[in-house]
Order: structure tokens, then C-alpha cells, then sequence
């Protein structure tokens, strides 16, 4: 079945955006605004902020999905509207502190250490894999072209809420080793 032209015209948007958006967020992490010349507060506050706009992520996520379950096609509209706008948002703040404020290290031993590690290894790749899944899940609710729009959002939705839990334990498991 051939795409239609709503899903046509956001393909490229999608290419682009999967690609850079974990790119500029690699990049950022590397280079701080302070080497660009550029002096800019840290922003030590953040972390916490952005880590309950995960927990929310997750709360309408789920909501979003009992809603659409029992027929509440609107608020299942709009609560996913408001995840992607989440999503957004908690994006915005992660590079905003990634790029003015310095990395925290880890500071458990033992199997945590490895826990934690795996739990951020998991998170970040299935981060960098959601955006395209959401954004292609998105586009196929726009086009009406719901058969294909379930199928992958039965791939995404777990993703995606996985990765908003797991953004949540990444925050608790390395807040005690932040330096305010």
C-alpha cells in the first residue's frame, strides 16, 4: 500500500529530525557553551524538572492508551499531543543543562554500578529509536490511516514508556552524586 501524501510530506521531517536530533544531543554533550566562547549559567536545577516531565510523559501515555481503549478517541488525541509536547519540552531542558553544566559521574559500586548502566545504556538507545517510531506513529493518526497508525504504535507505546520510566530511575539512581 503506497504512503499518502500527508505521510509523503513528512517522510523527509522524519529522516531529518531522527537524525538530528541525537546527533545535535551527542554533540552538545560534548562541547559546552563555555567552549564556544559563550558565558552561560549552569543549570543544576533542571535534572529534577525534566525527570518529572518524564514521570508525566509516562502517567499520559498510559491514559492516553485506556483512553483510546474505551472509545475516547478526543482525549486520546489530545493526551498525546500533550506527551509529544512533553517530550519536547523535556528535550529542550536536557540540552539546555547538558550544554552549560558539567556531566555527572556515577558514584555507586558493586552490581548497582552495573544496573545503572545497563538501565542507561537501554535508555539512551531506545531514546534515540523512539523519535522516528513517534514521529511515524503521529503522521499515520494525521493521515487517517489508523490500521497502520495501531500497528506501530503497539511498538511504540511500550518503547516510549519505557523510556519515560527509565528516564525517571536514571535521575533517582544519580541524584544523590549531583553537585549543586
Amino acid at each position: 500500500m503506497e504512503n499518502s501524501p500527508i505521510e509523503k510530506k513528512y517522510n523527509k521531517w522524519i529522516i531529518i529530525l531522527s537524525i538530528f536530533i541525537p546527533v545535535a544531543v551527542a554533540f552538545l554533550f560534548v562541547v559546552k557553551l563555555k567552549d564556544l566562547g559563550i558565558d552561560a549559567p549552569t543549570l543544576p536545577f533542571l535534572p529534577p524538572i525534566y525527570a518529572t516531565i518524564n514521570g508525566i510523559t509516562a502517567i499520559l501515555l498510559v491514559v492516553a492508551v485506556w483512553a483510546i481503549k474505551n472509545g475516547k478517541v478526543n482525549l486520546h488525541q489530545n493526551l498525546m499531543k500533550t506527551a509529544i509536547g512533553c517530550s519536547v519540552l523535556f528535550l529542550v531542558l536536557y540540552i539546555a543543562y547538558h550544554m552549560t553544566t558539567p556531566s555527572t559521574k556515577f558514584g555507586g559500586d558493586g552490581t548497582i554500578k552495573y544496573i545503572y548502566f545497563f538501565i542507561l545504556l537501554t535508555h539512551i538507545l531506545l531514546s534515540v529509536a523512539i523519535i522516528p517510531l513517534v514521529l511515524v506513529t503521529y503522521v499515520r493518526a494525521l493521515a487517517e490511516r489508523f490500521d497502520k497508525h495501531r500497528k506501530i504504535a503497539k511498538i511504540t507505546f511500550p518503547l516510549w514508556l519505557y523510556v519515560a520510566i527509565t528516564g525517571v530511575v536514571v535521575y533517582l539512581m544519580i541524584s544523590p552524586y549531583y553537585q549543586y
